[in-house]
């Protein structure tokens, strides 16, 4: 089958892979029908994410058929079947999958050593996001093994086209998951910083679940569009024009947004002299992040508000303002989505027309375009939101 590889630092190929196998009765072989590029997958990408290995298959936000099941699984998927699947691998039934925290389950992740030697204990699997995570082959490819399919792989309703769905498996369940970790209650002020698909659904879904008002902060003229035209952002701030910390006390009566979203990650971008300093610490590998997303919010969230960090990070940062955290009374709360919690309700939501995740598609490519179509999203050209795959074609 053709597959999209990792092939050294800012380099990825199509290539002629193996097909995969059900190797477990859990498992489900499926069709993939359309798999986009996440900003995460970016980090890989760049070759910020340690234990990638030349020709692993790359990709984690999908949907597809199923052409077949394992023997545990066959009384809940059929062959045919359109399912939305979750990037992160989850068995369904240890302590943190009994709590619905399935991006800590402690039976996802083979290579969990790996994973506890660098960030002390490992979170679960995760579908082509390197050899921290289990190694599985990713999802930017004709067809993907899919273990714990009947945790991981949700049915989607015939009133739900692909494209909608596939926004469901990872961005919008982000973007959710970060309002969600919000714990908002109606009434309360959310600033998003990043409006690329996940910070574009964290805004949507942070107006679902009761805010008032929400903040898009972002530098990309068609992006901040997207935010208040789609998305619904009552204001938005291009971060190069503005004191973003100021102009948010401004925009809200000198206390600060009740919540502040980091939709951006261990990639931000920024002026002045910690941008600058951040570049070069990251460039040497002397840190592994570009943390001042983080730290903005941090600065600028009011006190006792609620952080929701839902931006990838995968290392150490300097300059973390522990200070401001602990003296404003701060509540920081972020983790890798738990996203067969959320599946159901979102496509559910996009059923119903209360939000149209297909709005953030806008280019689509085939594997064979996998250099371009990665530079094309990493630069952010032609007003790239997504790029869609279709292995298969249309």
């Amino acid at each position: 089958m053709k597959a999209i590889t990792w092939a050294g630092p800012n380099r990825v190929t199509c290539e002629e892979t193996p097909d995969p196998s059900v190797t477990n009765p859990r498992d489900a072989i499926l069709k993939v029908t359309a798999t986009t590029i996440c900003g995460s997958d970016l980090h890989l990408y760049d070759g910020y994410v340690p234990a990638m290995q030349r020709g692993d298959i790359l990709g984690h936000e999908f949907l597809g058929e199923v052409v077949e099941a394992g023997t545990a699984v066959s009384d809940k998927l059929s062959v045919g079947d359109r399912v939305c699947v979750s990037p992160m691998i989850a068995c369904g039934s240890c302590f943190f999958c009994q709590q619905e925290l399935f991006s800590l389950c402690d039976n996802g992740n083979p290579d969990a050593a790996l994973a506890e030697a660098v960030w002390g204990q490992s979170p679960c699997g995760i579908f082509g996001y390197s050899h921290l995570t289990g190694g599985y082959a990713g999802s930017h490819a004709e067809y993907i093994r899919v273990p714990y399919a009947d945790v991981g792989a949700v049915k989607v309703p015939d009133g739900v086209d692909d494209t909608q769905a596939l926004f469901c498996s990872d961005a919008f369940a982000t973007g959710y998951f970060g309002a969600d970790m919000c714990g908002l209650g109606g009434g309360e002020v959310v600033a998003v910083w990043g409006a690329g698909a996940v910070g574009l659904f964290a805004i949507a879904s942070a107006y679902l679940l009761g805010a008032e008002r929400v903040i898009a902060i972002d530098r990309f003229p068609e992006r901040l569009r997207l935010a208040r035209e789609r998305a619904g952002a009552s204001e938005v701030l291009d971060y190069t024009q503005v004191d973003v910390v100021e102009e948010l006390k401004a925009l809200t009566g000198g206390r600060g947004p009740d919540s502040c979203i980091d939709a951006v990650g261990m990639e931000a971008h920024s002026g002045g002299l910690q941008g600058a300093y951040d570049r070069v610490k990251q460039a040497t590998r002397l840190e592994s992040e570009r943390p001042y997303v983080i730290r903005e919010c941090i600065q600028a969230c009011r006190k006792g508000g609620t952080i929701a960090m839902i931006g990838v990070y995968g290392g150490v940062a300097d300059k973390f303002p522990l200070g401001a955290l602990m003296n404003k009374a701060l509540h920081l709360r972020t983790g890798q989505v738990h996203a067969q919690r959320y599946l159901p309700r979102l496509l559910e939501h996009a059923e119903r027309g209360e939000v149209d995740p297909a709005f953030v598609a806008t280019h689509e490519m085939s594997l064979t375009q996998a250099q371009e179509a990665y530079q094309t999203f990493k630069q952010k050209t032609d007003a790239c939101v997504r790029v869609v795959f279709r292995p298969h074609g249309a």
